[in-house]
């Protein structure tokens, strides 16, 4: 896509990233941007910006450690995550995270959806899942595990999830909700797909 943050590209009347937060803003009580280098080209969207906790982008597990040390301050006891260029993932995103969390000690979901013809799994145990890890709902009582795990060189998020016993929630919406935008094709179909839905 040319570098840089593939959020702020143009979509509908607004960004990807403006999408994003329309989206998932009525579901959530706060809202946080992980994101490392120069905040101020987030400061149109008015979210504190949340850098890294650790040196050396050591990956998605360091966006949701900060996200985790954010909520920690506000006195929260889960957030839930989504990636910065997905702009249709469900309207209803986090009460089926929370649905599938009910009875663990410490809500740990990550969303996934129903392997397609010829598509790789990402997930240990789900056989027919592939799993969607930036789009969870993380405990903050892990976040210390999670810190240690990750100064230890963990990088991987199932080698994380797993043991701790995380769970899956299964999208089976016919509309591929968990579309992302990584080519300029890519970007040309979610603003076919945005005028189809206005």
């Amino acid at each position: 896509m040319g570098g840089g943050d593939k959020g702020l590209l143009p979509l509908g009347e607004g960004t990807i990233l403006g999408q994003v937060i329309a989206r998932l803003a009525p579901q959530v009580s706060a809202l946080a941007l992980n994101a490392n280098g120069d905040p101020a080209r987030f400061a149109r969207f008015g979210l504190p910006v949340l850098p890294d906790p650790l040196p050396d982008f050591p990956g998605p597990l360091a966006g949701v450690l900060a996200g985790l040390d954010w909520a920690a301050q506000a006195g929260t006891d889960t957030i839930v995550t989504v990636a910065a260029d997905t702009p249709f993932f469900p309207r209803d995103l986090v009460a089926r995270l929370q649905g599938a969390a009910v009875g663990q000690a410490h809500p740990l979901v990550l969303a996934a959806t129903p392997r397609g013809p010829g598509e790789r799994t990402k997930s240990m145990r789900g056989g027919g899942l592939v799993r969607h890890p930036t789009f969870g709902l993380w405990p903050v009582a892990l976040r210390d595990d999670l810190r240690a795990a990750l100064e230890g060189g963990l990088r991987k998020v199932v080698l994380w999830t797993e043991p701790h016993g995380g769970r899956e929630a299964v999208f089976d919406d016919p509309d591929e909700p968990f579309f992302n935008v990584n080519t300029p094709a890519d970007l040309d179909a979610a603003r076919a797909r945005l005028e189809q839905a206005e």
